[in-house]
């Protein structure tokens, strides 16, 4: 697993990205813009990071190579942002590995089964050969530019069996474990995007809901300045 470092004060920020991004593609700017120490982590699969072979990908399986990393730079009780999958998998991290996350801040995660329009979901549901051998790359001509600039540098086969983990059926979904931990949560929502279904169940749990103003669902690129606001608060 690869990251990108930035100094800064201390405690330090850690930075998950979504599937088929790379963290220091979508965080560096409002990263270095905290002037924190930021570790921008690239998920094995995605980014700079190795494709092992035979890593299944799950939601679980990226949590714990983030935990290992975490204690191998002896961090822990850090703060963690995270975009889309990248938050779900830090919801998991922080409920497997508590010593090691203080606090999320979490950037419209995927808190249910994805709808079936979701690319998420789309993905899941192509047999894993199918996708690799040929709906990779013709999905990467119809996801946009912002977005194919890094899924082209993710291994087709990181890109599926994350999909298929993310979106598939679980026995305790991400909400029910984001509302269930005693740590610091907000939900930031780009303003363009539809309100979260969840939102009054977060709120009750103590997740604060904050909007960034004029953002999307890549809200981190869409309004930078907002969104270090948010981090700084």
């Amino acid at each position: 697993m690869r990251w990108v470092e930035l100094p800064g004060a201390e405690p330090p920020t850690v930075y998950l990205h979504g599937l088929g991004s790379s963290s220091p593609a979508y965080f560096a700017q409002v990263a270095t813009a905290t002037g924190r120490r930021s570790l921008l982590v690239d998920l094995l699969g995605f980014g700079l990071s190795d494709r092992p072979a035979g890593f299944g990908y799950t939601m679980e399986e990226h949590a714990d190579t983030v935990a290992t990393l975490l204690r191998a730079v002896d961090l822990d009780g850090v703060r963690v942002v995270a975009h889309s999958m990248g938050g779900a998998i830090a919801i998991v991290l922080a409920e497997r590995h508590p010593a090691l996350v203080g606090e999320l801040v979490l950037a419209e995660p995927n808190l249910r089964p994805a709808e079936p329009r979701a690319l998420s979901a789309r993905i899941a549901g192509y047999a894993e050969d199918e996708y690799v051998q040929t709906m990779h790359g013709r999905i990467l001509n119809v996801i946009g530019t912002e977005w194919a600039a890094t899924a082209r540098q993710a291994d087709p086969v990181a890109m599926h069996r994350s999909a298929v983990s993310l979106a598939g059926p679980r026995e305790r979904w991400f909400l029910h474990s984001l509302c269930a931990l005693p740590i610091p949560r907000t939900f930031l929502l780009g303003e363009r995007s539809d309100r979260p279904a969840d939102e009054a169940e977060l709120v009750e749990a103590g997740v604060t809901v904050s909007v960034i103003p004029g953002g999307g669902h890549n809200m981190m690129l869409d309004n930078p300045k907002a969104f270090v606001e948010a981090l700084t608060r």
